[in-house]
């Protein structure tokens, strides 16, 4: 039983005449004929007995009409609704980065959303990359965005940026490092402060001071970015973040900012969603205008505000 046969079935019995029916429905009337044998056929009833003035329906088709009529219009109802989630996408959508990102791309997504999507609820959440890639991996959030993401096949992950890393400092650089750039093995030297592994940032700067068989000096493991900068504002040590993240206190002049060189340390930032089940539409939409919204930040010439 298929659904187009249900309807030519309803079209016949409203119409009264396979010949009505065949205008109305705009198909041949041996076609229409057909169809209708081969509904009574498979049923194995008659659905419709022949007089001189048309067809009527049986007492069999007068069932079929009743469950017929709800199963198009429930159909029909179906099709509405989906054209209607289309126009005006709607639904819940949760998002996790990292603190460093969520701070720059946080308000103007909400903002964007809310114009363009009113009826997507967003529901935002701040956590490191190696929570962001879990809680996506078992279904807490729809979209994460993260630093290095490991590499699981429950995990889709698409470039946004590569991000350039800089060492920060307090104002009265206690270690007398000066200038304006600085080679990533004095990393070795001063007292940084770091957050733990396996934070994806300490494995990366771990990695890169192994390949100068050298290891960071840390003195204090912080998995909190605002605790971290509060101890470098202080004069407690020295960190490693991007620029962007910490843009407001440099031109407060709050801490200071120095290139690491020799080499450069840099990140990719990714755009990473679910492979155990299907995206939404209002997930789809939000994605979009995620990548959207990191373009107009590399548009406008100030990549290291993310």
């Amino acid at each position: 039983m298929e659904l187009k046969q249900l309807g030519f079935f309803l079209g016949v019995v409203e119409s009264g005449s396979f010949s009505k029916a065949a205008v109305r429905l705009s198909v041949a009337q041996p076609i229409l004929s057909r169809q209708i044998k081969l509904l009574e056929e498979e049923l194995g009833v008659e659905l419709l007995y022949r007089n001189g003035r048309g067809v009527v329906p049986s007492e069999a088709g007068k069932m079929l009409q009743t469950y017929a009529h709800d199963i198009v219009n429930l159909v029909e109802q179906a099709q509405s609704e989906i054209g209607t989630l289309r126009s005006m996408p709607q639904g819940r959508v949760a998002i996790a980065m990292p603190p460093s990102i969520g701070w720059m791309l946080t308000g103007p997504l909400v903002l964007r959303c809310r114009e363009a999507f009113p009826n997507i609820i967003l529901h935002l959440v701040e956590g490191f990359s190696g929570h962001v890639a879990e809680w996506l991996s078992t279904g807490q959030i729809d979209i994460g965005i993260v630093y290095q993401a490991p590499r699981r096949p429950t995990l889709a992950t698409e470039p946004l940026f590569a991000d350039e890393l800089i060492l920060l400092g307090p104002v009265s650089d206690p270690a007398g490092l000066g200038g304006d750039s600085v080679d990533t093995a004095r990393l070795a030297e001063i007292p940084v402060i770091l957050p733990a592994r396996p934070h994806g940032l300490r494995v990366l700067i771990d990695n890169e001071m192994e390949k100068l068989n050298l290891a960071a000096r840390v003195e204090f493991e912080v998995d909190a970015m605002p605790s971290t900068l509060s101890l470098v504002e202080r004069g407690v040590g020295y960190t490693v973040l991007s620029d962007g993240a910490v843009k407001h206190l440099i031109s407060a002049g709050r801490i200071r900012r120095w290139a690491l060189t020799n080499p450069g340390l840099r990140r990719e930032l990714l755009l990473a969603t679910s492979t155990q089940r299907p995206m939404s539409v209002a997930t789809r939409l939000i994605t979009r205008l995620i990548r959207d919204e990191v373009q107009t930040i590399l548009r406008d010439g100030d990549s290291r505000a993310v």
